[in-house]
């Protein structure tokens, strides 16, 4: 099985499109969705129409539950931005999407852990800032989950690790969003330094699962110049460099 892995869309069809059509040069047999997917600066009702007739296997992250449960007078601006636009059908279709879902008996997809949507997998943040976890820490919170395979995302940062016992957990990164502040549950940054959209391609092995790292090159200038229409600078920064500073 060949399977490619989305995550953290965010709203940002320019970058789903590109990613899309160079996996449809991969020769994959599914396309799973991690969850993040319209919350942000850009095309929400959009990007739910093009994924909605998709049909992927999908499931929610934690904007879609803070955009389905928050009083809108709480919600951040990206969450707002998606409450205000999405249609009912729409909404709808965020609210029918499980927190985590089992693709055959080896394959898991998460948001963020096998049990949050809102804890790093793969990075541990502390006060001090954010760090690569150690296996021992992926496999805490990897837990007795069974699943050879686990697919999660949330973080936005590209990584594999692989655990003592066999079992290979993959953030794919951020389709739509190269790098984000946040206060949760300590002010940190994420940079990844390129805006180039990312995705993963797993394919099952005789030795396990073998893991590419993909990025895309798509027309993120007009993304970041979307943004700053909506009146994110934030947002276009990030859009457009990859950092939330533009660079010296």
């Amino acid at each position: 099985m060949k399977i490619a892995a989305i995550s953290d869309i965010h709203g940002n069809l320019g970058a789903l499109d590109a990613v899309l059509e160079d996996i449809g040069q991969q020769e994959v047999d599914l396309i799973v969705n991690l969850g993040d997917i319209l919350s942000g600066a850009l095309q929400p009702a959009e990007t739910a129409d093009r994924l909605i007739a998709l049909g992927l296997p999908t499931i929610r992250g934690n904007h879609e539950r803070q955009v389905l449960t928050e009083d809108p007078l709480m919600m951040g601006a990206s969450d707002l931005h998606a409450h205000r636009t999405l249609r009912p059908d729409q909404l709808a279709w965020l609210a029918s999407l499980p927190e985590t879902l089992a693709i055959g008996p080896d394959v898991l997809l998460v948001h963020g852990t096998p049990s949050s949507d809102l804890v790093y997998f793969l990075e541990v943040l502390t006060a001090s800032g954010l760090r690569a976890a150690t296996p021992a820490e992926v496999a805490a919170l990897a837990g007795t989950t069974e699943a050879a395979l686990i697919l999660c995302g949330h973080t936005h940062v590209p990584r594999v690790a692989r655990l003592t016992d066999g079992r290979t957990i993959v953030n794919p990164g951020s389709v739509g969003l190269q790098a984000y502040e946040s206060d949760y549950p300590y002010p940190h940054r994420v940079e990844n330094g390129d805006p180039s959209a990312r995705y993963a391609i797993v394919t099952r092995t005789a030795e396990g699962w073998d893991v590419e790292l993909r990025s895309v090159v798509y027309d993120w200038d007009a993304a970041a110049d979307m943004a700053l229409a909506n009146g994110r600078t934030d947002w276009s920064t990030a859009l457009r460099w990859g950092y939330m500073d533009r660079p010296a």
